[in-house]
This record gives structure tokens, sequence and C-alpha cells, in this order.
């Protein structure tokens, strides 16, 4: 198949982290399908465009067997709410003619990823005036998410977030679930018939956690990063509103007589903010790292005793898994999960680790204080974790499997 991907956070080849449409992408050309992305020129959490991209709307790339085309994104995107709106809409407009008269070729569908909810708008127009199938991926609930966390507070942008929402799930040919509880509110809360829902989640990443397990130092890498001595917990992702990452600082304050360190890795519009609130406190066992490339993330998890998934405190965050989470789980690591709902069973089902109730500094306290205590429950759920993931969460199986689906659709239609 020929496949066309919109994702306006599609990760270049040398930015930190790692992102589940990078790991399908590979998976699927490494098959024989062919893979097109159109991508935005601004990292979700980055400040300002890459010098190559500076005055210029849209660059062609090659990452490995994967064309990509990189198309504007306001620079104003991480300055201010507005700038992000501003940043979604620009790429909105950016991709449509990308998707029209830049990724040349014939296509067998179309896939979009959101958030951001807009670029799905694009999304539908690429796949009528090319006529193909349009396939709708949802990894956010997304007003209710900004609503929930108060990013989002203008009643008539509300208003039309709500309205674009159901024209894309009504026009998709088939919408993509992360997890459980977003398949559960498309069917039962916003109409969506069940015959155009699957649901491939997020998953754990075996390739280099595998790798790394067996030839890894842990207590060299140790020594060189001055964890010798420290309980360390590991907290990779974003540091933004939604992640409400002062809660650890709280609990680096309650936990300031013991050897406790929280390891933050990452970056966000909050990150200077929180940077500035630990020194005022004078907390000094809570430590912040820039994001770091795929494979010394997996360092710093190994090197950890725990890792920590964390989210604010709303409903809307009961219906999310945390890509992290993953991780944790294919590098034996037990999970610290301050995320109600699915995220919360899925550590319970997995014997993974721990739920500690979002924002409760005293149950911060109580439960780390217990493991400190137990090397035992570490090493034990973390084997747990990683045994429920390779037999339910492997990318590979995972993609394979989503790629089955789009090929059962195209094929319908044909």
């Amino acid at each position: 198949m020929n496949i066309l991907l919109i994702h306006q956070y599609f990760l270049e080849e040398d930015d930190p982290g790692g992102s589940r449409w990078n790991e399908f992408s590979r998976i699927w050309t490494d098959e024989g399908h062919k893979v097109t992305v159109i991508a935005g020129m601004m990292h979700y959490n980055g400040h300002e465009k890459r010098a190559e991209y500076k005055g210029r709307y849209f660059v062609q790339k090659q990452q490995g067997n994967v064309g990509v085309w990189r198309c504007h994104v306001s620079e104003a995107y991480n300055k201010s709410f507005i700038g992000r709106l501003w940043g979604y809409f620009s790429f909105m407009f950016s991709a449509l003619w990308a998707g029209l008269f830049k990724a040349r070729g014939k296509y067998d569908v179309v896939i979009v990823t959101s958030p951001p909810l807009f670029v799905g708008i694009t999304g539908y127009l690429v796949s009528r005036l090319r006529r193909m199938p349009f396939v709708f991926e949802v990894r956010d609930l997304w007003p209710e998410s900004a609503i929930d966390t108060g990013v989002l507070t203008n009643k008539l942008i509300i208003k039309l977030a709500y309205w674009v929402e159901a024209f894309i799930y009504r026009t998709a040919r088939c919408i993509n679930v992360l997890t459980p509880a977003f398949y559960n509110a498309l069917r039962d809360k916003k109409g969506i018939p069940e015959a155009k829902l699957i649901q491939i989640s997020n998953a754990a990443d075996f390739s280099l956690s595998e790798k790394l397990l067996q030839t890894f130092d842990r207590e060299a890498f140790r020594r060189e990063h001055d964890l010798e001595g420290r309980f360390v917990i590991t907290y990779v992702g974003a540091h933004g509103v939604a992640n409400h990452l002062e809660q650890l600082i709280d609990a680096g304050e309650a936990l300031a007589d013991t050897n406790v360190l929280f390891l933050l890795i990452g970056q966000g519009m909050e990150k200077e903010r929180l940077k500035k609130l630990a020194a005022e406190r004078v907390v000094q066992n809570v430590r912040f790292l820039d994001s770091v490339p795929k494979a010394e993330v997996f360092r710093y998890i190994l090197a950890s005793e725990m890792g920590a998934s964390v989210l604010k405190r709303v409903d809307t965050f009961k219906t999310v898994y945390s890509n992290k989470t993953f991780d944790y789980m294919s590098c034996k690591r037990p999970i610290l999960m301050a995320i109600d709902g699915v995220s919360r069973e899925l550590v319970a089902a997995a014997g993974a680790g721990v739920y500690v109730e979002p924002e409760n500094t005293a149950e911060y306290n109580r439960i780390i204080r217990q493991y400190m205590a137990d090397p035992a429950r570490i090493a034990q759920e973390g084997e747990s974790g990683y045994q429920y993931a390779r037999r339910n969460f492997d990318r590979e199986v995972l993609a394979h499997r989503y790629v089955g689906h789009i090929a059962a659709l195209v094929k319908q239609r044909g």
C-alpha cells in the first residue's frame, strides 16, 4: 500500500525521545509498504524553527525509507495559548497545500493523528479531493482535555472545536483510539458506530530495551551521572500545564530526609517556572534534565528504581494511557502511576507498580517510603510489567495489526 500520514509532531531523525509513528512507519516500510509523512517544522516542545527551515514553508526530506514533507508552523507556537492555536491553524493550512500539491503520487489511504484536532479538516479535504479513504486517530480526547485543564476557555473556540470534532468523526471512514476509555466514550457518549472504531494502543519498544537489558552497565552510568546512593524515580515527558509536575516538587520536599531523587527529563512551557519554584523552595532532590535521545532515555530509566507517569487531577485524564508507561515496562521498572482511570487499571492488571492519587503529597510520601523498604517488590513488579507488555503491547505486533485494518479498509473500498 501507499500510505499518506499527516502528523504535526512526527519526529526528526535526531529529535530526542521516541515516537510510535516513527516506529510504525519504519516497520511498515520494512515490510514493503510506502509511507509519506506530512509533518510540522516545530517540535512540540521546541522554541524555534531549526535554521534549515527559517524562511521556508516546505522542505522535502528522507528519513530512512520514509519520505517526509516538513511544513510551516508558526514560531508563535510555544509563546502563548493564542500562539499555540495559530501554530495549529498554520500547520492545518500548510499541510493541506502539501497534501494537495507537494506529496505527489497516488495514495491508497490518508491517516491523520491528533491532537491537534483541526488538522482533521486537512485530512478530510485531502481525502475527498484525492479520492481515498480517511482514517482519523484519537491520541487525546480533545477539546475535553484542553477544557478540563483550563487551557481552553473561550466559548466560541470551544463551540467551534466541538463542531470540528463531530464533523471529523462523521466523515472519517475509520477511527483509531488509543485506550478502551476512548473507545467507550466515542461509542457511548458521541454516538460513533462501533463498526467504524478500532483500538491500536500505545506500545512498548522492545527493540532497544532488550539490547540494553543485556549490555547496560548500570553502576557505571549511575557513577557518571551522580546517581550513586540515590533512590531514583525518573519522569520522562512533557513539562506542561496538563502534567502538573509541581506535585513531584511537593513530593520531593516531603521526602527531603531520604535519599530519593526525582529526575525530570523533558521540555515544555512550564519547565522554567518549575525550576524556579524548586529553587525558591530549596527542594534539592528534584533534578531537571533537557530532552535526550531515545537510547539515552532508556539508560536513565534502567539506572532508576522506578518510573513516574504524572498528569493533573482532572476527569478527562482518566481516559488516557501515558506513553512513557510502556517504556518503563519494557525496561523492567515499576511505575509510580499518578493518573487515575484506565492507566491505573493497566498498572493493576499488569502488577507493574502502584497508583498514587494525583496531587496528594501525603500519598506520595507514604507509598515511596514503602518501596524504599522493599527492594524485592521493585524487582517483582518490574518483571511483571515487562512480561505483561510483552504479551499485550509489543509495538511490532500492534504495527502489523494496524496496517491489517487499513488494508481491509482499502480492499473494501476497491
